[in-house]
């Protein structure tokens, strides 16, 4: 109960004391909120059941029960982290010496409101708790786009802002049907009643798409890269690592513990193919990005993509979804998502506030200028690679162990193209950063603290380590694989995205490339010339249709048709 009270008191206490000692209050709860999730964390592995408490001593269908679970405090304590080195890093940014007062008392209370409203979701019982809970994420979040008052942030924010509620009515309308169906909505209690009814497909399928819109999944995906574009770097990085977390963690809850036995092995595969499509098509446009800011929101579509492919691993013989080590693989790299990205986002803001532009093509010797802020980029995005010991590289191996197992070997095959395409881009960047620079690099901010920049960098070795950490005290893991630097299989892990990586950057980028250049390359990029102005060609009908599916009649159709045809495929499971 603590780990949503002490946000909220945060809140209050920040609105009588104003503007001047908000951050202080902020500053004051986050070592609470660290403290409490740790308790969890450290109380669960003793306990036989998950943790449960009752809201006003009222047990479930009468009362509401908050309960934590391995997969709650594994999530209640990444977002506490994350949302630790943002507040550290926002420090600058939104300081008592700013000028803009009311945009710093904006952020800090949205911070904590969007810490709350998380922490609800993670533990919340009920599918109407869970609601309520991601209406206040969404309304937490939607400004934290818009906190300049910019003509181009506001429309950013009401697109998200538009979108999202018609996510939250397709999942309110399904709450409603389960609620008529059977008069509660505990998801322990649902999960004993609910049967292969008409109506509980349909509630299903309202609710998967509703929570698809705002976990911004391909082709649903029209309201993130503006949102990120304009947004100052602490929101981008609660968005793209916390905030889209929300929603997908209430689709795992629905799938696996409300319906494990409802929506059939087609439906799954729905699901995994929209994630192979989202890491195929936002890596494409990630690559052909000029802005720094712009490639990291596609990116994160590409990543959110990952997330999705576990759910056709996740069924056993009998045809339901179980707790094994594809949920686990899911939820990890959920994890390492949420710390490298959020890390890079930051270290993309450094860049930024020196600069005064996050133009890829003109980053020649910033790794000189701001060597902290790039080694946080690039440990963010090997951890993204999923390179040993990233909890990246071990959310991979269990996806690829669950493939293997269940003989889809084709999401095995996603899953390697997709690592090769995260090198791509961070390749692409990292060759621009550490090219030597023809002039002296001009500064376009003061000096900023050195604990800015240690913030993202912590934030990325957090997310290169994740390995390491005993996961299977929470997650079901049974997976034992080989480690070590040098064995031939994390050669191999090591050697195949970035080579793939390498080519894929050359072949897709549309930027001249400050090595390639050179004499030394022009022998090689000969043979290459007609395959890559063809693979140019290609990125330029992808960046087309990417133009296409955002605008609002479009994303409109692609909902009500994604709604109606997993509903179908529901219909089918026999």
């Amino acid at each position: 109960m603590l780990s949503i009270v002490v946000p909220v008191a945060g809140i209050l206490l920040a609105f009588v004391l104003g503007v001047r000692y908000v951050r202080l209050v902020v500053l004051a709860a986050i070592p609470l909120g660290l403290a409490i999730a740790a308790a969890i964390l450290l109380a669960l592995p003793q306990n036989d059941s998950p943790l449960a408490y009752l809201l006003g001593g009222w047990t479930p269908p009468l009362g509401v029960t908050l309960r934590a679970d391995g997969l709650s405090a594994v999530m209640l304590a990444a977002t506490a982290v994350v949302i630790s080195a943002v507040a550290i890093f926002a420090t600058t940014d939104f300081g008592p010496a700013t000028t803009q007062a009311r945009a710093s008392f904006a952020f800090w209370i949205l911070l904590l409101a969007i810490w709350g409203a998380l922490n609800a979701i993670f533990v919340g019982g009920d599918l109407f708790t869970l609601y309520v809970a991601l209406e206040l994420l969404t309304f937490a979040a939607v400004p934290l786009v818009s906190l300049d008052g910019r003509p181009e942030t506001l429309r950013a924010a009401m697109r998200y802002l538009l979108f999202a509620l018609l996510g939250s009515v397709l999942y309110l309308l399904g709450t409603a049907l389960f609620y008529g169906l059977h008069g509660t909505l505990d998801i322990v209690l649902l999960s004993r009643r609910v049967g292969p009814e008409p109506a509980a497909l349909v509630a299903a399928a309202l609710m998967t798409t509703g929570l698809l819109a705002k976990t911004a999944l391909f082709p649903l995906h029209l309201w993130l890269p503006p949102a990120h574009a304009g947004a100052p770097a602490a929101a981008s990085a609660i968005l793209s690592g916390l905030v889209v977390k929300g929603s997908f963690f209430i689709i795992v809850r629905l799938w696996f513990n409300v319906m494990p036995g409802l929506p059939g092995f087609a439906a799954s595969q729905l699901l995994a193919a929209l994630g192979a499509a989202a890491i195929v098509f936002a890596s494409i446009v990630a690559l052909r990005q000029e802005r720094l800011k712009l490639l990291i929101a596609y990116s994160t579509l590409a990543q959110i993509g990952y997330l999705f492919l576990m759910f056709p691993l996740a069924f056993n013989a009998s045809g339901k979804l179980e707790s094994g080590d594809a949920l686990a693989g899911g939820l990890l790299q959920a994890i390492s998502h949420a710390t490298a990205k959020a890390a890079m986002f930051m270290a993309v803001g450094s860049i930024y506030a020196a600069l005064g532009h996050d133009r890829i093509a003109e980053l020649r010797g910033v790794a000189r200028a701001l060597p902290l802020s790039v080694l946080a980029f690039a440990l963010g995005g090997v951890a993204l690679m999923g390179i040993q010991p990233s909890g990246a590289s071990l959310a991979k191996d269990l996806l690829l162990q669950a493939a293997a197992d269940k003989e889809q070997w084709w999401w095995a095959v996603v899953i390697q193209v997709g690592g090769m395409f995260t090198a791509a881009y961070v390749m692409l960047v990292l060759a621009y950063a550490l090219a030597p620079s023809g002039q002296p690099l001009a500064s376009a901010g003061p000096v900023t603290p050195r604990i800015r920049d240690m913030a993202p960098l912590l934030l990325a070795l957090c997310s290169l380590l994740l390995g390491l950490l005993p996961w299977e005290r929470y997650l079901p893991i049974s997976y034992e694989g080989k480690s070590g630097l040098f064995i031939p299989e994390t050669l191999s892990k090591l050697l195949l995205p970035i080579m793939g990586g390498a080519v894929l950057a050359i072949l897709l980028s549309p930027w001249p490339h400050p090595h390639t250049s050179s004499t030394a390359w022009k022998p090689l990029m000969g043979p290459l010339g007609p395959f890559r102005r063809t693979c140019l060609a290609f990125g330029r009908i992808v960046e087309g249709a990417n133009e296409v599916l955002c605008q609002w009649p479009v994303a409109s159709i692609c909902l009500l048709m994604l709604a109606l045809l997993l509903g179908a495929l529901m219909f089918l499971a026999p």
